[in-house]
């Protein structure tokens, strides 16, 4: 599996930008996909995912309202719009699969650098 970060990039406090993650190779029908992110000098900590099962989606409570994770099943590309960028926001940002069964696994993709300043 592997998967292609991109949408990264310098953003002013209270903007907008869109990651989005393509995934391809050998994806069995059980898994989550989502995002993790890591600041300078924090651990890397997960921030969305969702379901391959239903398409629920599921969101850390730090960005609750501000995050909107989605997926275009026919590109397995899944997309997370972050809107009312904070510099809190900065970070690099992993994309994920979890792999439920056969698993659990992990595969990540290469990260995308968003900066949010003025």
């Amino acid at each position: 599996v592997q998967l292609q970060a991109s949408g990264g990039g310098l953003v002013q406090p209270g903007g907008s930008l869109r990651l989005s993650c393509v995934a391809s190779g050998s994806i069995s029908h059980f898994y989550n996909i989502g995002w993790f992110r890591e600041a300078p000098g924090k651990e890397r900590e997960g921030v969305s995912c969702i379901s391959n099962s239903d398409d629920r989606p599921y969101y850390e409570d730090s960005v609750k309202g501000r995050f909107t994770i989605s997926r275009n099943n026919a590109k397995n590309t899944v997309y997370m719009r972050i809107d009312s960028l904070t510099t809190e926001d900065s970070a690099v940002y992993y994309c994920n699969l979890h792999q439920l069964w056969p698993g659990p696994k992990h595969y990540w993709g290469q990260g995308t650098q968003v900066t949010v300043s003025s």
